[in-house]
């Protein structure tokens, strides 16, 4: 069995909530650059790694798998076992109690560290097929580390490849599967990684990948990653994917430079950064904390292009920015002066069309459905998210935003900031939500209570029907589902990356 590594101190994790990087480990040799939660062991680099799921106590994972359902269960000191649901923000750990995820609850549950956390990163669409049910999984993904500042040069953009993802162990006495077959689904988790020098921590990263416009240029796989230096960075991440998959292929470092550097925000510091679903050779809106918003396009001879003059409009900091997905020359943004803007690239003054007034803090995340896209949903610093009407929204002033229509729908459950919320990317009512409490919660907004489910949910106050899965995730950051394996998520935070895919979605 491999060795933990040593849990974080209150002051470091203090500190970590405050936006401080965290320092690195420096005397523990037995600590590799990934390590799993669940004893998984990460060695280096551009290494394939075995990583087992789950090395606790035969007892204690049998406990577990008795549970009633609930997402997450105490474990006292003794190893007794208090199947109860656990709600962050409602209910308090007794001294000596831990809280252990219901394995009865998921159908598939991996969690991993880093040297480093990666606060930002992007899953990758792949070659292996679309609605994918079948174990074991593969996930490709890319991530941008956030070091300590005194060890900036060690950042790095991290491309992943997570394969042999296997269930949760259950009773297979049921099972219509071979002895093999179950064998097959059971195989140890493999991490690979290839790494790409970046010297400067990663605020944002995001992927686009742009079809092949002959036969003599392929599909390629892009990355735009927005430093704390203030500079985009665009790399071509198609070779190291490729080497995942090549025995022997060596890459260069020319192949790990990037495409290019883009300095419009002339070294502000910035977090909204999104690519055009909509345009496949490459389109790019990215937004700093003076408020201004950049657009940046592929030529067709491979360069980069920026228009020199920014969109204006907000009085803060640009959080979060995200292109319509039906409308190519749309886009909105969100900020931390409490507003949301619709924009059209098309407007010669270069302000926004609507600016609503829709929260009284930072407004941190936003999310544009992409099944029904007039359902826009947002998360801000209080803790509240909320689901609105696009149709509801009218033309106003941009110097005077309007006050929102009401939301279709608002929640105040989570009793810290959002920092991230994303539809489910075929289901049109449900949404994922991470928060400053530790939680990644799982909505569906198409549920309603009759009379007898309403008895009988009595006793669990604070709780809106609507609420569907609560997954611990210390400090968790962004999350994202992947695009080709129905109802599985991944997230990442101070605490490393979570993999998993719930019973109820």
């Amino acid at each position: 069995m491999s060795k933990r590594a040593a849990e974080p101190s209150d002051k470091e994790l203090d500190a970590l909530k405050g936006g401080e990087r965290p320092a690195k480990p420096e005397d523990n040799p037995e600590i590799g650059e990934f390590e799993d939660e669940y004893e998984d062991e990460f060695e280096s680099e551009d290494e394939i790694i075995e990583a087992g799921v789950d090395g606790r106590p035969d007892e204690e994972r049998e406990a577990e798998e008795q549970g009633d359902g609930a997402n997450w269960i105490l474990i006292t000191e003794a190893m007794e076992v208090d199947q109860q649901t656990f709600i962050p923000g409602r209910h308090k750990l007794s001294t000596g109690e831990t809280l252990s995820p219901d394995a009865s609850a998921y159908d598939m549950l991996h969690t991993l560290t880093s040297t480093w956390p990666c606060l930002s990163f992007d899953v990758l669409r792949d070659d292996l097929g679309d609605n994918r049910t079948t174990y074991p999984a593969t996930i490709y993904a890319v991530a941008g580390t956030q070091a300590e500042y005194s060890r900036a040069r060690e950042n790095e953009l991290m491309v992943m490849k997570l394969s042999g993802l296997s269930r949760m162990e259950r009773d297979r006495e049921d099972s219509d599967s071979s002895d093999d077959e179950g064998d097959e689904e059971n195989a140890d988790p493999i991490l690979e990684s290839k790494s790409i020098p970046l010297g400067s921590t990663t605020n944002r990263v995001r992927a686009h990948q742009c079809p092949p416009t002959s036969s003599s240029k392929p599909a390629t796989t892009l990355t735009a990653t927005m430093t704390e230096a203030g500079e985009v960075l665009i790399h071509d991440i198609t070779p190291h994917l490729t080497a995942f998959d090549t025995p022997g292929m060596t890459l260069t470092p020319q192949q790990s430079k990037p495409l290019s550097t883009l300095r419009m925000h002339k070294s502000t510091e910035g977090y909204a950064l999104d690519w055009s679903p909509l345009v496949p050779q490459g389109k790019l809106l990215t937004g700093d904390n003076n408020g201004k918003i950049f657009v940046t396009t592929r030529t067709d001879g491979g360069g980069w292009a920026t228009d020199s003059r920014p969109f204006t409009g907000h009085t803060s900091s640009v959080e979060e920015i995200q292109w319509s997905p039906s409308e190519r020359n749309v886009f909105g943004s969100a900020s931390s002066d409490g507003t949301v803007r619709i924009w059209d690239l098309r407007s010669k003054s270069h302000s926004p069309a609507i600016s609503l007034k829709i929260s009284d803090t930072d407004v941190n995340v936003m999310s544009w459905s992409r099944n029904t896209s007039h359902l826009l949903a947002t998360g801000a610093d209080d803790g509240q998210w909320a689901v609105w009407d696009l149709r509801q929204w009218k033309p106003s002033a941009p110097t005077a935003p309007a006050p929102a229509p009401a939301p279709v729908a608002s929640f105040d459950f989570h009793k810290e900031q959002i920092t991230s919320i994303e539809w489910h990317p075929t289901e049109d009512s449900v949404v994922a939500v991470a928060a400053g409490d530790n939680t990644l919660t799982l909505w569906d907004l198409a549920v309603e209570l009759d009379d007898e489910e309403s008895r009988d949910t009595a006793g669990v106050q604070d709780v809106p029907p609507q609420l569907l899965f609560v997954h611990y995730l210390e400090m968790v950051k962004e999350c994202h589902w992947h695009p080709q394996i129905p109802g599985t998520l991944m997230a990442t935070g101070g605490g490393g990356f979570g993999v998993f895919k719930t019973i109820s979605v």
